[in-house]
């Protein structure tokens, strides 16, 4: 399990007033054929104005500057992810529930709800509350979203210095040129397959 955590960034009578927070959670990767599902959760402060949106709508240069300033500004954050090995072992939505589990108990402060980006909540701890589309209508995902995306981008740049013959830079294993690709190294043996 990998986690990447944020340092915490509130004011100390926050806890001490026993206050909670909420936590947005999105994830991305449930529908690439490689690599993880990875999944973050954010608190950001009350007042936040950074200009949020679900991460689809925005371009890489928009979503790896709003990435620093999330990180910058949030109060907590955490991404996680479930492997492929996990993937395979507990089926693409469990996977999934379990990287969200991993993202909000990798939080270090209190917590009084979680949203969750779709229609199920994972088994954690805490009241949550699923939300449709919620990347789009609530800052706290929608900038889970963009911490996931960006997070799992620069896990499939990664393998595309590793392995450039799959175009992992340009499509990050969902679009079908890669289908072709994967199908092209499994009868012909002069492509290098990675898996």
């Amino acid at each position: 399990m990998s986690v990447q955590q944020g340092e915490l960034n509130f004011f100390a009578s926050d806890v001490a007033a026993g206050k909670g927070y909420v936590v947005g959670v999105d994830e991305v990767g449930r529908g690439p054929l490689v690599g993880d599902v990875v999944a973050a959760a954010v608190i950001l402060p009350e007042n936040c104005a950074l200009p949020l949106k679900d991460s689809k709508a925005l371009s890489d240069t928009k979503r790896n500057r709003l990435t620093k300033q999330i990180k910058a500004e949030a109060l907590d954050f955490c991404i996680a992810r479930a492997t492929p090995q996990e993937i395979d072992e507990l089926n693409i939505l469990h996977a999934t529930m379990l990287a969200m589990q991993r993202a909000v108990d990798g939080l270090k402060l209190p917590i009084e709800k979680v949203l969750v980006d779709g229609n199920r909540c994972p088994d954690i701890p805490h009241p949550c509350e699923a939300i449709v589309k919620g990347d789009g209508k609530v800052a706290e995902i929608s900038a889970a979203s963009i911490l996931a995306k960006v997070h799992r981008d620069e896990q499939m740049l990664a393998l595309h210095e590793r392995y450039p013959q799959y175009g992992f830079d340009s499509h990050k294993a969902t679009r079908p040129s890669f289908i072709w690709k994967i199908s092209r190294a499994w009868f012909d043996p002069g492509v290098s397959p990675f898996f």
